[in-house]
């Protein structure tokens, strides 16, 4: 027997290959890049039943879209998100363009039998993010599934709080403080992006970092908020017209000078259906503050806290501990037993932002895999946390008369 044979059958067969999963990817910026990454890498980490494959990005400017496509790994690029629809070698449509297109082209991908999943905040509107729901509880009768990208609750220790809390650790709830501060708008002289446009954006801070604020709110308490009481403030009122495209949060300025449509900052307090309270902060004009998303959570039999600036981290009070001795402790969350992390490092090796869209990729495959036609966090999910906020801007605009939310 030749040696080449002898080691096949020392061997034994090739491990099985799992069926593919076309990816299509509408945007290719920030939001793209970030969850280009996840796609890559989710099949070399995790276990899946399904493995994705890159197929398809897409974007208005050929060059840019082309050079991302080479950059990321995408197999092809496409200027028309509907060509790239219709492609047959894609099966879910990843949108991370700007919240004006995002109905459009969810309800188009569903009806097209495409799986989705679109960034958040789900829509720009109330009425947007409900037709989007009406087209996904349709997309389920067929077995698609339709998810929206909240991803902090991806993090490992937002995932283990959630777990703590709803084993009761906390005990009944009282408060939620949640703040999310920036400082990329502070100069007077940042060009006027699409995110400060109404039109494109929706919102300004309120559904750039607000939307994650109340969807972890609502993630960790397994409550919805039913009114809100809000102030929002716009302190820089015209900027400097774009010159060219942005990358990321940077872009240059040019001559000339347009209106900021959206706000600045948004100060808003909640009531949870239990009758906890909470507060939250929303800011791009947070001076020294670069991505600082901060909540504690107060029940009456401990507290918690997280900082997404020590992201590995969760701080825990047990308060049926003896005074004595009882106090906050640091939970340094990668163990393999702690949420997504028994495919990664070893204990003490710490993960960071990009894995949150890796984790989310996964729970997306395995979703699908599985023929669970509501992932969480759902369309129906965002649609809650478009409510909040529409309801937030009401108050504001009422001078923070307090507002119920829709449930």
């Amino acid at each position: 027997m030749a040696g080449k044979e002898q080691r096949d059958i020392e061997a034994g067969p090739p491990p099985p290959v799992e069926p593919a999963l076309g990816v299509g990817m509408v945007g290719y910026a920030f939001m793209g890049a970030a969850h280009s990454q996840g796609w890559r890498t989710v099949g070399r980490v995790f276990d899946l039943p399904l493995r994705p494959v890159l197929a398809a990005i897409g974007g208005r400017d050929a060059a840019a879209v082309r050079a991302a496509a080479d950059r990321h790994g995408w197999a092809a690029a496409e200027t028309d998100w509907r060509a790239l629809i219709a492609r047959d070698d894609v099966q879910v449509v990843d949108i991370c363009t700007p919240g004006d297109s995002h109905a459009e082209i969810a309800v188009a991908a569903l009806e097209a039998g495409k799986h989705v999943l679109c960034e958040k905040p789900l829509a720009n509107s109330v009425a947007e993010a409900e037709a989007m729901v009406a087209a996904a509880e349709a997309a389920a009768a067929r077995g698609q599934v339709a998810m929206v990208g909240f991803n902090y609750r991806r993090l490992p220790a937002i995932a283990y709080a959630r777990r703590l809390i709803a084993d009761g650790r906390l005990g009944a709830l009282r408060h939620v403080r949640i703040t999310y501060l920036q400082d990329w708008l502070v100069d007077p002289d940042f060009p006027l992006t699409w995110r400060l446009e109404r039109e494109h954006a929706g919102s300004g801070a309120l559904g750039d970092l607000g939307a994650h604020a109340v969807d972890l709110a609502q993630y960790l308490t397994g409550e919805q908020l039913v009114g809100v009481s809000a102030l929002t403030e716009t302190f820089v009122r015209e900027r400097p017209l774009l010159a060219g495209a942005s990358t990321g949060l940077s872009a240059s300025g040019a001559t000339g000078r347009g209106q900021v449509t959206v706000d600045d900052a948004a100060l808003f307090t909640g009531r949870l259906a239990s009758g906890a309270l909470a507060s939250f902060e929303a800011t791009r004009m947070a001076a020294g503050r670069k991505n600082a998303l901060r909540l504690e959570i107060n029940g009456e039999r401990g507290s918690l806290a997280f900082d997404l600036e020590r992201l590995n981290e969760l701080s825990f009070h047990d308060h049926t501990e003896p005074a004595v001795s009882a106090g906050f402790r640091r939970i340094l969350v990668t163990e393999p037993d702690h949420p997504y992390l028994e495919a990664w490092w070893p204990p003490g090796h710490a993960l960071g932002y990009e894995h949150t869209f890796v984790h989310q990729a996964r729970d997306l495959v395995r979703a699908i895999a599985a023929g669970t036609t509501a992932p969480a966090p759902s369309f129906a999910d965002g649609l809650q946390v478009q409510r909040v906020l529409a309801a937030v801007e009401e108050s504001a605009e009422k001078n923070a008369v307090y507002t119920p939310v829709p449930v």
